[in-house]
């Protein structure tokens, strides 16, 4: 690999730069240039942190020379305007999921991509995650007989932390089926083999002071016979990382006595605007910002998933995949990840420097948000749903 750095620019400083700041750092062929926010604790921050520009919006930061390549972290709804500022603008485009939050949206990004000749990647997903990937490869071997059966699920506090007015509106890209379904679904669908026939399924919006899909539980069933089976709970009671050692989806270790803390830390607030205020003090530029280099770190996880196959299940934990054959069960380790997330910036670079276009392009970003909505289509028609703009795996 060539030691030249990709020159990125970051629009939107929330969340999401936050979770992939670490990835953007330690990367040795990633150079932060510039950003675009409009708050402005945010952009004082990156321009100490980074010695970089910083711009109100996502056209001006699109409009530097010296951006080559822009992370899209802004809000949900905002995804497919701002891909299409960037491409039209020629910048490769790095895009967090949901990809966007309807079918046509979907494809006018991929279209407006092919025209242009620029790269997209789609990410971050947990199927990026190298246990998921170890676990794909034992799949692919053969050596466990077909794949026939996966099931996964999650339970969180998703719902409990600080949001904005339209992350509790499904109708914005609010609650878990489009934050949270993305993760589960590209999963099973790498696991799988990535095309699925069909989706009939569930969702649950149990507290009407936070009135948005908390749940989901729904079937998948491939073209090739197999079957999955996720299912998702935000509404923080059972912690599913009591399955996983106490390893947080982040892969640090986890406390199991701050259970509870969500719901604590959001009763205190008594408006929508103080919940909105929690939520930027602990996003970046804020005054109590986390933290994203202390401590010990696995790879991340999506909780507790188990590939069946004919001869044996798969296990992937935070360092390694556990095997359970026809007469053993044994371990695979993998190593710390020396910089987390890296395989989301290997893709992207790859496709840009390299144009080797990898898993997550538009056409894959587009058959997961097919399932995630068929979901919520599935939910609310109370029936199977089939599938028609699903790819397989490379």
């Amino acid at each position: 690999m060539t030691d030249r750095k990709l020159r990125l620019g970051v629009a939107g400083l929330g969340r999401a730069f936050v979770l992939m700041l670490p990835a953007l750092t330690r990367h040795p062929n990633v150079q932060l240039v510039a950003a675009a926010d409009p708050r402005a604790e945010a952009r004082m921050r990156f321009a100490d942190d980074f010695a970089a520009r910083t711009y109100e919006s996502i056209e001006e930061l699109c409009a530097d020379a010296d951006v080559e390549a822009v992370y899209v972290a802004t809000p949900h709804q905002f995804h497919a305007e701002h891909v299409g500022v960037a491409v039209a603008h020629r910048r490769h485009v790095l895009v967090e999921k949901p990809m966007a939050l309807t079918l046509e949206d979907c494809r006018a990004m991929t279209d407006a991509v092919n025209r242009a000749g620029v790269a997209m990647v789609i990410g971050h997903s947990h199927s990026f995650d190298a246990p998921i990937s170890r676990t794909r490869e034992l799949i692919a071997s053969g050596a466990y007989g077909r794949l026939r059966m996966i099931t996964a699920m999650n339970f969180t506090d998703f719902l409990y932390r600080p949001r904005r007015p339209e992350e509790l509106r499904n109708d914005l890209g609010g609650g878990v089926v489009f934050n949270q379904a993305p993760h589960h679904v590209d999963v099973v669908r790498l696991l799988g083999g990535g095309r699925v026939r069909s989706v009939r399924a569930m969702t649950g919006a149990w507290d009407r002071e936070r009135p948005v899909d908390g749940a989901y539980s729904a079937l998948l069933t491939f073209e090739n016979g197999a079957f999955a089976s996720i299912a998702y709970s935000g509404y923080a009671h059972f912690d599913s990382d009591e399955f996983m050692e106490w390893i947080a989806e982040s892969g640090y270790a986890k406390d199991p006595g701050q259970y509870g803390m969500a719901r604590r830390r959001l009763r205190q607030t008594q408006s929508m605007e103080e919940e909105v205020a929690l939520k930027n003090r602990h996003n970046y530029g804020g005054d109590e910002a986390p933290s994203t280099s202390s401590g010990r770190r696995w790879h991340q996880q999506f909780g507790v998933l188990i590939a069946s196959c004919e001869r044996g299940d798969l296990r992937p934990m935070p360092n390694g995949v556990a095997i359970y054959d026809d007469l053993a069960r044994k371990f695979e380790p993998l190593p710390e990840p020396g910089v987390p997330r890296r395989e989301v910036i290997d893709e992207l670079y790859d496709a840009i420097v390299h144009g080797r276009a990898g898993l997550h392009t538009g056409e894959w970003g587009m058959a997961t948000m097919e399932v995630c909505l068929a979901i919520v289509q599935s939910a609310r028609e109370q029936r199977e749903v089939l599938l028609r703009h699903q790819v397989s795996v490379p």
